[in-house]
């Protein structure tokens, strides 16, 4: 990385609970592809303010985590389509004093669902109703998925996004089993109260044959170890991490690094356990 310098350009996250995965993943291709770029990773106390900042500073990029997905909308001068269609945004793109986000989240999610040869045929329970729910449940109905079930404590969230896609709502899984599992919620992420919990029962996971957990730290959550113990298919958040900054990447930059260089950048970014 070079030393830090006026011309550099500085990209930034956004993120109640930050990790160094995308810090490591940027960081890591623009020293391969010699570029005077830096990536930061930070938790805002105000977002209004942060992105204030993006705008004022003349920060290039900046990526959005949860739980900022929706509220970012309100800040931003542009809405790309990818990100219009299901009303959340992952990514900001500064050109120039104007802000345009994106949402790369749904673009990774359809890659893993093609990825895993996953049949639409199944039946999906889907435990979230967040920006980043709406992401992965627009991938799985734009794949084919009918028979998708969103579980939500939050019964105006759940609802709506069930009804957004023509998809069942339920409050709780109970005992309810589905093929496919998809946790899409703060559960098992790293620094939260449920950090060592299941977002399914264990019932649950013996009866399906994928398990599909978005949180993306730690890589290895309790639910991807269930489901890895139980010789399911797994797809866990590290996989989504990777696709959706590799997007991001681009977005700021212009330029598409090589195969070789991502899946080098992608084992960099999981060498680090924070």
């Amino acid at each position: 990385m070079p030393m830090l310098n006026k011309d550099m350009t500085l990209c930034i996250s956004l993120s109640a609970r930050p990790s160094n995965n995308g810090t490591r993943f940027h960081n890591f291709l623009y020293e391969a592809l010699d570029l005077n770029w830096i990536y930061k990773a930070f938790a805002p106390t105000d977002l209004g303010q942060a992105i204030a900042g993006v705008r004022g500073l003349g920060i290039r990029g900046c990526a959005i985590s949860m739980p900022y997905k929706e509220d970012v909308i309100a800040l931003v001068d542009r809405m790309d389509p990818s990100a219009t269609a299901i009303d959340s945004v992952n990514t900001i793109v500064n050109d120039d004093g104007v802000l345009t986000a994106y949402n790369t989240d749904y673009s990774a999610i359809a890659q893993l669902i093609e990825r895993n040869a996953l049949d639409p045929a199944s039946s999906v329970m889907l435990r979230g109703s967040g920006g980043m729910a709406k992401a992965t449940a627009a991938a799985f109905r734009d794949a084919g998925f009918a028979n998708v079930t969103i579980v939500a404590r939050n019964e105006e969230a759940g609802r709506g996004l069930a009804g957004l896609y023509g998809f069942a709502w339920m409050p709780d899984a109970g005992d309810s089993t589905a093929d496919i599992l998809v946790n899409v919620t703060p559960i098992g992420m790293a620094g939260g109260t449920d950090e060592h919990a299941l977002s399914f029962t264990e019932e649950a996971i013996a009866a399906a044959s994928v398990v599909f957990d978005v949180v993306a730290l730690p890589a290895e959550t309790p639910l991807v170890m269930a489901g890895r113990a139980a010789g399911k298919t797994v797809i866990s958040g590290a996989e989504v991490a990777t696709l959706q900054a590799l997007e991001q990447f681009v977005l700021y930059t212009g330029i598409r690094p090589s195969a070789e260089q991502v899946e080098a950048a992608e084992e960099f970014m999981r060498s680090s356990r924070a």
